[in-house]
């Protein structure tokens, strides 16, 4: 089987892509990969690292605000528009896939609407309960069309394709480790846990926040562990503010850090997580059965991670604030409630593992089936 994934942009796209590649190679292990995506955004850098090949396509998107800066981007994201059939003849021709996945992003758009135009089997994976612009025009041209969640529907015209929920993969170490096991290897005891973070860059609205919030605990001898992990943006402010604070980076009750590189440890290790509600993200605190605190990013298209954060807040599993709503005092409310109240915490998290999809691999395996029986049957 030759597999054609189409992907870029964000991590949002990419990591999914990354994914389904990995469900495909457990069924069909001498499976080929090509990858599509753009020559400078975040799948240049990691799509090789995961050892997979990389065509590139330049792709962007058109900017609505009108400004002269954004004339000159439009008027290259016309040039590049322009070009992409070609290019995505190409790599495709070049290529020779059976079947094509676009996991969003601009350069899924162009590979993927060609691909499906040249009769290979195509499908096409939206990670949000918001479905992006360029998964909402392809819906109507491949031949499948996957969702994380039923919601996204409401925004999409289902008589024009055929779809189902498969859910989002997430990493296999998700949900592996008991919460005691977890305990145990960070050095914490059994109290109250926060895991806390904003992403990678992190984020100035959860950082601030969360300065607060560890003051607030801290400085009132509080049964709660935390870590929090700060960002990129928060590496000149956030060790500066714990120290004007007197309060350390690392203690038996506190781990402070830039990244979190052991994601896995840390959300089996808590009771309650305050973040952003990327869709994986959410994968993640499904699968593992956490309760959360969701700021949505404001920033973003569509306002998507509001509607993913809805879709945990209206099944009773988090608490969803937008970020324009956000004080110190709400959050520590917050907090001090689900603090106080462990029943509310487990049926929290109960409620988050019912919205997880177990079989999310089986489900993206049967739509790769149909997709591969039907290029084989053209052939």
């Amino acid at each position: 089987m030759k597999v054609l994934l189409a992907c870029g942009g964000t991590g949002g796209h990419i990591n999914p892509a990354l994914a389904i590649a990995d469900i495909i190679k457990s069924k069909y292990p001498d499976a080929e990969f090509l990858f599509a995506g753009t020559p400078n955004g975040m799948e240049a850098r990691l799509v090789p690292k995961a050892g997979y090949r990389l065509e590139t396509i330049k792709s962007a998107g058109f900017q609505r605000k009108i400004s002269l800066e954004n004339v000159k981007r439009n008027a290259k994201a016309l040039t590049y528009l322009a070009m992409s059939g070609k290019r995505a003849k190409e790599i495709i021709s070049g290529f020779s896939p059976d079947i094509a996945i676009g996991t969003g992003g601009y350069a899924s758009g162009a590979i993927i609407r060609k691909a499906s135009r040249m009769g290979i089997p195509s499908a096409i994976h939206e990670q949000n309960a918001y479905p992006g612009v360029t998964n909402r025009l392809l819906a109507k041209e491949v031949d499948y069309v996957m969702l994380t969640v039923i919601e996204a529907l409401d925004f999409m015209d289902k008589s024009k394709f055929e779809y189902s929920v498969t859910g989002l993969p997430v990493r296999s170490s998700i949900s592996k480790m008991t919460k005691a096991e977890a305990r145990k290897k960070l050095g914490f005891n059994n109290d109250f846990t926060i895991l806390s973070f904003g992403g990678s860059l992190g984020a100035g609205c959860i950082n601030d926040t969360m300065t607060e919030v560890i003051k607030w605990h801290t400085k009132n001898n509080l049964k709660i562990n935390h870590i929090h992990g700060y960002g990129g943006m928060g590496k000149e402010t956030f060790p500066q503010a714990m120290e004007s604070a007197g309060i350390p980076l690392k203690s038996d009750r506190l781990r402070i850090t830039e990244y979190i590189n052991d994601m896995n440890v840390c959300l089996a290790c808590a009771d309650l997580v305050i973040c952003r509600s990327g869709a994986s993200t959410l994968a993640e605190l499904e699968a593992s059965g956490k309760a959360s605190i969701l700021i949505p990013s404001p920033i973003v298209a569509g306002n998507h991670q509001y509607h993913n954060a809805m879709v945990l807040g209206k099944a009773g599993a988090s608490v969803v604030i937008e970020q324009k709503d956000v004080t110190d005092k709400k959050i520590i409310s917050e907090i001090e409630n689900l603090y106080g109240n462990p029943e509310k915490v487990t049926a929290m998290s109960c409620r988050a593992k019912e919205l997880h999809l177990a079989d999310t691999n089986k489900r993206i395996l049967d739509v790769i089936d149909k997709l591969f029986e039907k290029s084989q049957n053209k052939k």
